[in-house]
């Protein structure tokens, strides 16, 4: 019996410091700080999911290295207690050091669980965002605008032409040139753009759609009113046009399609502000849409 209760004893001896010194997994969090227990005399390990770029340690009482992933933490007085920081490639992991106590209650490694990520997976419900049209996918669906001919045509100081419009989501997209062709500086702006209501025309709209009505087709037209259309947008450059120079402007419409043709009226600021909008000064537009 005394050589079992010997054995017991021994066993006991050995297991019970073993079972006390820790070996843990930790998950890194930034906003966490460690605390680590030490001994005399022994080193501590703490590796961490990637390389190490840089340590610091509040106090030359521990002796801290590094190599690759690994930090190595060793105190070298009694009662020194501390602080210390890691960095890796993509996180920051802090630590308060604690006093030198029993080996039994130190912490021999601690090691940093890699965190996984499972994957989202898309619901049935849920589409994917749609990607947005590149330049030259723009470019290709848009349409040409087509200046109707004149059988008369009169110079004007300030001409508008109509280049090629773009749908897309409710909206439309105008691309225009304006040439400035009298002999003072025009200064030109957003166009103000009105949907003619009720148009009479003595020659049917359908076969002139996408088209720049000429002054003679717009002097036959008549409406009963005009209503403003909603400007999203407009860029012009250069927004001062020299004499004998051009410019090139776009505008966003917010304006619903219809099976029936539409004829926008886009007017421009007169060529001089003290002229009255019946006067020749006045700068506008007539597109069938």
């Amino acid at each position: 019996m005394k050589p079992f209760l010997l054995t017991l004893v021994a066993l006991t001896t050995i297991l019970i410091p073993v079972a006390a010194q820790r070996i843990e997994s930790q998950a890194g969090d930034r906003t966490r700080v460690v605390h680590l227990k030490t001994a005399l005399n022994h080193l501590t390990v703490i590796e961490v999911a990637e390389p190490v770029v840089q340590v610091a340690a509040g106090s030359p009482s521990f002796k801290v290295e590094w190599r690759e992933n690994k930090v190595f933490v060793q105190p070298t007085e009694a009662d020194a207690a501390s602080n210390l920081f890691i960095w890796t490639v993509s996180q920051r992991l802090s630590y308060e050091l604690e006093p030198a106590g029993k080996v039994a209650d130190m912490d021999f490694a601690i090691d940093q669980m890699t965190a996984q990520v499972e994957p989202v997976k898309p619901t049935s419900s849920s589409a994917p965002a749609p990607a947005s049209p590149s330049i030259t996918e723009l470019l290709l669906t848009g349409k040409p605008v087509w200046l109707l001919p004149s059988k008369q045509r009169v110079a004007k100081p300030v001409e508008v032409w109509i280049g090629d419009l773009y749908e897309r989501d409710g909206r439309l997209l105008i691309r225009y040139a304006v040439r400035n062709q009298s002999s003072e500086p025009y200064s030109i702006d957003t166009p103000v753009v009105y949907k003619l209501d009720g148009v009479r025309s003595p020659q049917s709209l359908y076969g002139l759609t996408n088209s720049q009505l000429g002054d003679e087709q717009a002097a036959k037209l008549k409406a009963k009113q005009q209503t403003p259309v909603n400007v999203l947008a407009g860029q012009i450059r250069p927004p001062r046009i020299a004499p004998g120079e051009d410019a090139v402007g776009v505008v966003a419409l917010r304006i619903p399609s219809s099976t029936h043709p539409t004829i926008l009226l886009f007017k421009f600021p007169n060529l001089k502000p003290s002229e009255s909008e019946s006067s020749d000064g006045q700068v506008s537009a007539y597109l069938v849409w």
